[in-house]
């Protein structure tokens, strides 16, 4: 899938990518390229995988 970056907190880590009109959320770990940061508005493709509560969340995020 490909998305777009709209919120990154480097904190804690965590953030979220919208894609169709979907928001998944992610963890700095699911970076693919080890880094633990990534810029809001960033042009990304990810993959989809089962998350916390049966929410789906980003997983091998990386910048296109």
């Amino acid at each position: 899938m490909t998305g777009r970056v709209v919120a990154f907190d480097e904190g804690r880590g965590l953030g979220e990518i919208e894609s169709d009109g979907e928001r998944y959320p992610f963890h700095c770990t699911a970076i693919a390229d080890g880094t633990r940061s990534i810029a809001v508005d960033a042009e990304v493709e990810f993959t989809v995988a089962p998350g916390a509560g049966g929410r789906w969340q980003a997983a091998d995020v990386e910048r296109r």
